[in-house]
């Protein structure tokens, strides 16, 4: 089994409607999201999937958040702009844009607010190891 990541940044704006606190705030993030998944294969030049390719449609779906005000954007209508909602977003829209048999490796996608918080969305439970951590993004 390979795994493959890689991930985009994104800044944008954003508050929570239904949280008290600061993020009830207007505020911004340098957000970076990264995107995992899993194959069996190789192709001919004994990569599972092109790097160059997978960025480009990850930074297809960043573009249309950079620089925005999260809350006003069509993609979250009717829902939070939490870090796990986008999390979610990304998933979803990255799995209708990859090739089929790449779609279905999707493991999951993950939203680091900061270099210390994440939120992850993949629709089945990722095993981890214990004492494992999850990489912390450049």
């Amino acid at each position: 089994m390979y795994t493959v990541s890689v991930q985009a940044h994104y800044d944008a704006a954003h508050f929570l409607k239904n949280y008290k606190g600061k993020c009830e705030r207007l505020h911004g993030h340098r957000y970076v999201v990264e995107a995992v998944l899993q194959t069996h294969r190789l192709n001919e030049a004994g990569i599972s999937i092109d790097f160059v390719e997978l960025k480009r449609h990850l930074r297809d779906l960043t573009e249309e958040l950079d620089h925005q005000n999260l809350n006003d954007l069509p993609q979250f209508q009717g829902q939070e702009t939490s870090a796990e909602n986008q999390a979610r977003h990304f998933f979803e829209a990255l799995k209708e844009r990859l090739p089929p048999d790449l779609a279905g490796g999707l493991l999951y996608t993950r939203v680091w607010e900061t270099p210390t918080q994440w939120a992850q969305y993949n629709p089945e439970p990722v095993p981890m190891l214990p004492g494992q951590a999850p990489a912390r993004p450049s």
